[in-house]
This record gives structure tokens, C-alpha cells and sequence, in this order.
């Protein structure tokens, strides 16, 4: 019973399995089965109908020959004057579109480019990023989106991987563009002969691409210290689009949007449905995605009929409340969600799914009362919640989530080690080639069809959506010279709010701070995989077995965080907001020379940050201010400004106004005048 349960499981999950249990056992008693106990079928055979086949009662006819660029071809002959892309001033109808892509895909394929090949994408938040992914496609090859807020390494890492035959960018990214074998070309003049935006034929180009090829390859963190790149399929993305479009009713010219990082599946999911099916696709212009405040006012202000927004994002701006009186439908997924909007007037959708699921294995409605689940598993997608051997959990009782179905990817590009260990054959299947993807992730069936997300069996852990492997960052921070063994972990604060910390051990004749260590990382990892706080020990602690016993590691105390000695804050402004990092961030105290960022502050915790100062201090100023600022000294010493300021601009306003007034007195009789100094009077006691 023990080796079929989680240790965390509830008392009545393990009531549940027992009982379940012992019946599966008295049965084989009964018919003398001479086997061993972990062998047996622990739920009856009704229950192991219930949670294998009938909550995986999903098929849904659909076309799995058509190819994603043939579907955009379709809908351009339907309605070539729709507006199918939009970026701030920059729109492209679905004829523009169409044809652009074409005149790209063409110069694509005289450089090579064939199935299953990589193309590249350099490029900014853009018409020009759709323009590039559809041509990409149109040459039969798979692009590679390529985020470029990561580390020049990181992305070096991802194009020696991936390979590419080219690298699709703009002139003012070239200089940035790590060195590469592949051919460089840019969207300002992607073919001399047939500059992008120029050619009138719009016929798609032929290729030998078929649906099993792929459409796109999309990095995430690897556990073996460099990223890994997913491969996904035409026909997997294909079922999606073919789900989402029904499960959510979209129709020709609605307006969806897309604020997914460029390097994030969920950019996938927000872009093709919609040109799928004629709806048009609303890029938040690349200005307003890099503050919170500026995404979220553009996307309540944007005519959307749906939209997405990562979990984390969801939650703020639940907090604030959605003012966006057209939206039709709200989309959240890639963190577990924590809260529910008070009021709404749409529908909020969880979704729940790994990259190597494309994009996402399970959706459902968030209810407005009860448990918050991640929903169902979408059309010709199976759910298995597995235990340690295998076998189907009952409902109520936690197990190992696997993704089965039409949306498992190919495998890990140019990993097949990694590939045979995560992608494994499909025992519930009659098709002997049908395999199933091991998540890694905890949950539990609800009795009615529904998974509960419980957490992860392994080490891997999601910050603010993103998947992370700590084991990626520990290898990173062992090359450091001044670094003999690193370990991190990541632990939630009273909030959810996830945080790393590294514990470390010193080389010997080496002395190193925290602040060479968060330099050192930032040259090789997206920001939101720097370590929040740095703990230094004389040996790493160690099991009677000789492995890292991390459940022995101890908790961060005030110096992890801090990156410099610590200087208690002065004055009342410094001591305000110091209060206020100090409950936000959840971090022991807070010193003069703290940095709000390597405190594990991110840019939506900076929204909230500066929304409690502006209440607190009465003063009004940007969240871009943290960011130019984000120490507690200079921070507190813009804000002193800024009021100081404030205060003269009213003194001076105060002082036009007054001259006013003695002007109008001036010309008044004197009982009049006296009248309105009485009145004046009478409203400052007021």
C-alpha cells in the first residue's frame, strides 16, 4: 500500500486506495492467483474504466492531413480584405499576410530550406514575426522562435542546437546575433529581386512537407545545464487549433490577443487558431510588453472578443478587476492559479499542459466556488494519473500525470537518450506505435472528470509560468572558479510566489560574493532563473548514501538576499518602502544598498511595489521607476524628488490661484468681497 501511494496524500485518499486495494486483493486471494501483491490491478474493473476510459472519452473527428500555412492559405481566399495581423499603427489583411509570407517562403527555399529542417526567428514582437513564422512554414520547415531578451549564450546554445539552415532577422538585431553557420537574412530586404512586401504573387510555395513533419521547435530548460528544444508536428498542432476553435466558439473577425513571450508555446496557441478560422491576432506592440503596467492597460483597453494572459499576470490583474466590457472569454494557464476573479463578466478558462504536449493537455472553467482544477483533457488527448508502477490511481488519490494522444510531440531535438526516457510506450493504446509523455507533474482525478494539479515528483518547479530545471543552474554556477558544489532550490513564500536560492560551497583559496555569482549567471540565463538569494556553506549536507539530502538544506536567513553588507534604512521615505519590499518580497530585512530585482522582485511584483508606495507616499510615479532605480537608496531618493517636486509645481499653482482670487476681491464692492472671504473662510473650516 505504501509503495502505491503518496507520502502526501490526504487521509481520505489513502481510505480510498486502501479499500480499493484490499478488494483487488481478496479477489486474487479468492481465485488462489498466485502473483506478486505489486502486480495486481488495484481498482476494480469498473473503476479502472472509469479513470482510463471513460474520463478519456475524447475523440473528435478531425482533419489531421491538413497542413497550418494551408489552413492560412484557405481563409485568405475567403476573405482577403479581413485584418488578420495588427501591432499597434502596423495591420496586415489576411491578402497582405499571405502574400508577404509567400514572397519569403520562396527566398527560404533557394537557400535549402526542407522538411524538418530549422529556420530562426531573430526578431521583435512584430507583423513582420507573423509574416516570418507563416513563411517559415510555407517552405516546409519548422521555425525556431528565439527570445531576444535571453543571454547571447543561451542563444547561442539554441542555434548550435537547433541548427539552422537560416536565421530570419532585422537589420537592427543583426549586431546582437550570436555567431553562427547558418545564413543570415532580414526582413528589410529578405531577397534583392523580391523585397518583403512586394511581390504581388501570393501563390503558396510547393514543397514535400507532409503533416508528421514538423511545424516548430520551442526551447525549454534542460536538466542537463543547456536548454532542450521540443519538436512538434503539423498534425499535433493541427488538433489544437481544431479544439480551440470549436471548445471556444471563435469566428471570422474577433479579435484575440497575443502578449506570450516570443519563446513561450503559448504565443503558438494565441496566433494560429485565430488565422485558422479568419479571426484577427492583436500583438501587444513590443513598447508595452516590456512593463506590466503598460501590458495590462493595453490589454484592458484593446476590443478583444478572447484573450490570454499567463497565470501569474491573470492573478494581478484579477486583483485590479477587467474592465474589458467586449472580452468574450479569458484564457490563463502556465503556473498553477491561485485565485478567481470577484466579478466577471466572461468566462475564465484554466489550462493545464507541457510543451511537449503541445501547448496543453487539459482545459476547464474556473468556477466561482470549490477547488480550482485544470480542467479536462482536450478533444483526442488521454489523461493517465499513474503510480510508481504503473498502474491507474482512483480518483481522489495523487499519481504522476501522463500526456497521451494526438498532442504528443515528437521528442527532443537531436536528444534521443532524453527522448526514450520522457516519451514512453502507451500501454492503455491499441496502437503499438502510441506513446505517452511522462510530466513529471502530481495530480489527482475529481470525481467528475476533472485533474487537481498537486505539484511535481521531481526537482523541476515553474517561476511565474516559466519551466525550470535547477540542475541547469547548478551546472552553470560550478564553473564558476570560485564555486566547488552548488545546489538550488525553489520554495514558495506565504503568497505562492515560487523563489530560488542556491546553496554553495566555497572553492578552496577563492572568495566570492553573491553579486559575482548573479553577474556571472545573467551572461548565461534569462533573468527569471537567477537565484534570488545565495547561501554559502562549508559542505553541502549528504544522506548515509552519499547524495544531497536537499530536505536538509536550510532555509535562507537575511544575508542570502542581501548583496551587500547590510545598512539599515534612514529616513521615513527609505523606511516606508523598505516596509513594503520587505512584506512583498518576504525577505527578513532590507538594506539601504538592496537591489529590489536580485531580492527575487520581478515586473509584476514592481507593478504592486509601486502601487502600494503611490497609496503609501501620496506621490504618482511609473513602474518604470524601479526598474531605473532599484536599489532601496536610489529608489527612495527618486521618490523624495519626485514629491519635492510635486509639492513646488502645487505651491506655484496654489500661489496663481491665490493672486487670482485677491484680483477678483480686488474688483469687487466691499460687501461682495466680504461675502466671499466669509465663504472662504467657512469652506477651509470644512
Amino acid at each position: 500500500l505504501i509503495a502505491h501511494t503518496d507520502r502526501q496524500a490526504s487521509p481520505d485518499s489513502l481510505l480510498s486506495y486502501t479499500e480499493a486495494a484490499l478488494g483487488s486483493l481478496l479477489d486474487a486471494l479468492q481465485t488462489q492467483d498466485k502473483r506478486q501483491a505489486s502486480s495486481l490491478r488495484i481498482l476494480s474493473e469498473t473503476e479502472w474504466n472509469r479513470v482510463v476510459r471513460g474520463f478519456n472519452a475524447t475523440a473528435t473527428p478531425f482533419i489531421n492531413d491538413v497542413l497550418i500555412h494551408e489552413l492560412v492559405e484557405q481563409q485568405a481566399e475567403r476573405t482577403p480584405r479581413a485584418i488578420a495581423v495588427s501591432c499597434g499603427d502596423s495591420t496586415l489583411t489576411y491578402e497582405e499576410l499571405n502574400g508577404r509570407a509567400s514572397a519569403v517562403a520562396r527566398s527560404l527555399m533557394r537557400c535549402g530550406v526542407a522538411p524538418d529542417q530549422c529556420v530562426a526567428l531573430y526578431l521583435e514582437r512584430s507583423v513582420d514575426m507573423v509574416v516570418c513564422m507563416l513563411a517559415v512554414l510555407k517552405a516546409g520547415a519548422a521555425y525556431v522562435p528565439l527570445d531576444r531578451s535571453y543571454p547571447r549564450q543561451r542563444i547561442a546554445h539554441m542555434l548550435e542546437d537547433s541548427r539552422p539552415v537560416v536565421v530570419l532577422t532585422s537589420e537592427r538585431f543583426r549586431a546582437s546575433l550570436p555567431s553562427t553557420q547558418a545564413r543570415i537574412l532580414t526582413v528589410e530586404n529578405v531577397d534583392q529581386a523580391e523585397p518583403v512586401g512586394c511581390s504581388n504573387d501570393s501563390s503558396p510555395a510547393r514543397t514535400a512537407v507532409r503533416p508528421h513533419h514538423l511545424a516548430y521547435v520551442i526551447f525549454t530548460s534542460g536538466s542537463t545545464g543547456r536548454p532542450k528544444g521540443v519538436m512538434v508536428s503539423h498534425r499535433n498542432l493541427a488538433n489544437v487549433i481544431h479544439w480551440h476553435n470549436a471548445a471556444f466558439g471563435l469566428r471570422p473577425g474577433d479579435r484575440c490577443s497575443c502578449v506570450a513571450a516570443v519563446g513561450f508555446d503559448a504565443t503558438v496557441w494565441e496566433i494560429w487558431p485565430a488565422l485558422a478560422i479568419g479571426a484577427t491576432v492583436a500583438l501587444v506592440p513590443p513598447a508595452a510588453a516590456g512593463d506590466v503596467e503598460s501590458l495590462l492597460e493595453w490589454w484592458s483597453n484593446e476590443p478583444l472578443d478572447v484573450g490570454f494572459l499567463p497565470t501569474p499576470m491573470a492573478e494581478l490583474a484579477f486583483a485590479r478587476g477587467i474592465g474589458n466590457s467586449r472580452l468574450r472569454t479569458l484564457l490563463v494557464g502556465g503556473d498553477r492559479l491561485r485565485s478567481r476573479p470577484a466579478r466577471q463578466h466572461f468566462a475564465v478558462i484554466n489550462n493545464y499542459g507541457p510543451t511537449e504536449g503541445t501547448i496543453l493537455a487539459t482545459s476547464g472553467p474556473v468556477e466561482r466556488e470549490g477547488p480550482l482544477h485544470i480542467g479536462r483533457p482536450i478533444a483526442n488527448v488521454q489523461i493517465y494519473i499513474l503510480d510508481v508502477h504503473g498502474e491507474p490511481t482512483p480518483v481522489g488519490v495523487d499519481g504522476e500525470i501522463y500526456v497521451a494522444g494526438a498532442g504528443v510531440a515528437r521528442g527532443y531535438l537531436n536528444r534521443n537518450d532524453l527522448t526514450a526516457e520522457r516519451f514512453v510506450a502507451d500501454p492503455f493504446s491499441a496502437d503499438s506505435d502510441a506513446r505517452m509523455y511522462r510530466t513529471g507533474d502530481i495530480g489527482r482525478w475529481r470525481s467528475d472528470g476533472t485533474v487537481e494539479f498537486r505539484g511535481r515528483a521531481d526537482d523541476q518547479v515553474k517561476i511565474r509560468g516559466f519551466r525550470i530545471e535547477p540542475r541547469e543552474i547548478e551546472s552553470q554556477l560550478v564553473l564558476h572558479p570560485g564555486v566547488g558544489e552548488a545546489a538550488v532550490l525553489a520554495y514558495r513564500v506565504d503568497s505562492g510566489e515560487g523563489r530560488l536560492v542556491a546553496y554553495l560551497t566555497r572553492a578552496r583559496g577563492v572568495t566570492v560574493i553573491a553579486d559575482d555569482l548573479r553577474a556571472w549567471l545573467k551572461e548565461l540565463l534569462p533573468e527569471y532563473m537567477v537565484p534570488g538569494a545565495f547561501v554559502f556553506l562549508d559542505a553541502l549536507p549528504l544522506t548515509p548514501h552519499g547524495k544531497l539530502d536537499r530536505r536538509a538544506l536550510p532555509m535562507p536567513d537575511a544575508d542570502a538576499f542581501a548583496s551587500r553588507g547590510y545598512e539599515p534604512p534612514q529616513g521615513e521615505t527609505e523606511q516606508v518602502v523598505a516596509h513594503i519590499w520587505q512584506e512583498m518580497l518576504q525577505v527578513p530585512r532590507i538594506g539601504r544598498g538592496d537591489d529590489f530585482f536580485q531580492l527575487g522582485g520581478h515586473s509584476l511584483l514592481a507593478l504592486q511595489a509601486v502601487v502600494r508606495v503611490r497609496s503609501a507616499l501620496s506621490v504618482e510615479l511609473p513602474v518604470s521607476a524601479l526598474l531605473d532605480f532599484p536599489t532601496l537608496r536610489d529608489f527612495a531618493a527618486h521618490l523624495e524628488k519626485r514629491r519635492a517636486r510635486r509639492l513646488r509645481e502645487r505651491l506655484a499653482a496654489g500661489e496663481t490661484e491665490l493672486e487670482r482670487l485677491i484680483e477678483q476681491v480686488a474688483s469687487m464692492p466691499e460687501v461682495k468681497a466680504r461675502e466671499l472671504v466669509r465663504e472662504l473662510r467657512m469652506e477651509k473650516r470644512r
